[in-house]
């Protein structure tokens, strides 16, 4: 019998990810999507598997705290410790921002830059998670590259998922703040490719609650425009790039001007890219 208050986790496991997912319509917009990766987290399969053989399924009782948790607005990926990003699965925790399918464009328009000639050696500025500069190490199986961040916690990902993806033998990570004084001398020169998804949001904005109460700050907030961060790396770029290198910059939705100006002074060729959306997102800078 179902104790009051309580959903029926246990038995059906079709049922109650019917049931999870309209618990979770009014705090994701993909409840469904939600209730299915619980499900097969807590089956320990993969999605895939969970959907082909959900009605002969039955719910375990790990089920229904994981639901709980997503209740209270954890991220997925935070409560199935995982995140899949161009194609590759990716560990995540909170001391790393989730990567977002909006910031793939950065890998996207590597690939179509680089078709030709491949870059060498590859900079990612703030990596967290790894994320982009391992996805572009899995594009371009010549190159090198190096993730820098100010967050051990978050390099230890980092290295982990270079493991895990079979790149560790050509990915390295540094600890590093760039509001360091000479900060770029620790990184050197030559980057045929920059990638870059610094915090850009503005300090007073209300962001959702699966955002602002489990992920990093620091990888989010960049002073009252939201601007701070690229007014530092952009004047840096100067002395990291090759010479013909590029540097793909994300941007918040609403910074394509202020930032697209920064760059022009500093004297880059600026392309501005939207996202899925038709938000700007990607500056791609130039010599």
């Amino acid at each position: 019998m179902k104790p009051a208050g309580l959903p029926i986790w246990m038995g059906d496991a079709a049922g109650a990810v019917r049931e999870a997912a309209q618990l979770f319509a009014e705090i994701s917009d993909s409840p469904r999507l939600d209730a299915e990766l619980l499900m097969a987290h807590a089956l320990q399969i993969e999605r895939s598997e969970l959907l082909l053989k959900l009605p002969a399924l039955t719910a375990p009782s790990e089920f229904a705290a994981l639901v709980e948790r997503r209740q209270r607005s954890e991220p997925i990926a935070h409560i199935i410790g995982r995140k899949e990003f161009w194609g590759l699965d990716f560990q995540v925790t909170p001391d790393v921002l989730i990567p977002r399918p909006d910031s793939e464009l950065l890998i996207e328009e590597a690939v179509r830059l680089f078709a030709s000639t491949h870059p060498q050696r590859i900079l990612d500025l703030g990596t967290g998670s790894g994320a982009l500069v391992l996805a572009a190490l899995h594009e371009f199986p010549e190159a090198r590259g190096l993730g820098m961040d100010a967050s051990a916690a978050a390099l230890q990902i980092a290295h982990n998922n270079a493991d895990a993806l079979g790149l560790a033998d050509r990915a390295s990570f540094l600890l590093l703040d760039w509001c360091q004084p000479d900060w770029t001398g620790s990184l050197g020169s030559g980057f045929d490719l920059i990638l870059a998804n610094p915090p850009y949001v503005a300090s007073g904005v209300r962001l959702s609650a699966d955002v602002a109460d489990f992920e990093p700050h620091q990888a989010l907030f960049a002073g009252e425009q939201g601007l701070d961060d690229y007014a530092i790396i952009i004047p840096a770029l100067e002395k990291l790039l090759s010479p013909g290198g590029t540097a793909l910059l994300e941007i918040g939705f609403d910074q394509a001007n202020p930032v697209s100006e920064m760059a022009t002074k500093s004297g880059y060729h600026v392309e501005l890219k939207q996202d899925l959306g038709k938000n700007d997102r990607l500056l791609i800078l130039r010599r």
